[in-house]
């Protein structure tokens, strides 16, 4: 799915579009599982009666409700969290109902680093940590796919960013952060 041309300058471009990792989805679709295999045997141990109908049903109501909280909202979270990293900015935005975000130009970052353990270095995943000039502390992000690579293709961007603002001619980069060469078509993830 793209991201809505709407919020980006006329000259600006996606580069990468990125959800938080798919590891933070991981236990809800397990508690999902539970769930209905809970709530199936819950309904088979309903006794027979003029009451089954009515006992199976607020069990799974109970279930439903309880799968809204634990599973959908998880989520819905994950699904409406965008990190997109554009030629000038770093946009993020979150919520399903109220939403909130930040944007960071490429001109005010002053270090990006990241840090993965060794749980995220198997699953490829890690900590994006990005201090800008004039803030008041750095700005963590946590669960970003590809850690290493996005931390590496902003600090590409930002020199190009700088180049760019300095006047100077600047490569294109490919979707992955390195120069784009020839006549290959332009892919973003």
């Amino acid at each position: 799915m793209a991201y809505p041309e709407k919020v980006l300058t006329e000259d600006e471009e996606v580069v990468r579009h990125l959800h938080p990792h798919w590891t933070t989805v991981f236990w809800p679709v397990v508690l999902l599982l539970v769930i209905v295999g809970a709530t199936s045997f819950g309904a088979a141990l309903v006794p027979a009666g003029d009451q089954q109908a009515l006992w199976r049903l607020v069990v799974s109501g109970a279930a439903a409700a309880l799968a809204l909280v634990l599973v959908v909202v998880p989520l819905l979270r994950w699904r409406t969290t965008h990190y997109v990293i554009t030629t000038h900015r770093l946009l993020f935005r979150t919520g399903v109902l109220a939403r909130h975000g930040r944007d960071i130009g490429l001109s005010r970052m002053t270090d990006v680093s990241y840090r993965q353990s060794l749980w995220d270095r198997l699953v490829n995943s890690g900590t994006l940590t990005i201090e800008t000039a004039g803030d008041g502390g750095p700005t963590v992000f946590s669960a970003i796919p590809d850690s290493d690579e996005v931390q590496q293709l902003l600090a590409q961007l930002v020199e190009e960013d700088a180049d760019r603002r300095a006047g100077e001619p600047v490569a294109p980069l490919d979707g992955w952060g390195r120069p784009w060469g020839g006549g290959a078509t332009r892919q973003y993830l």
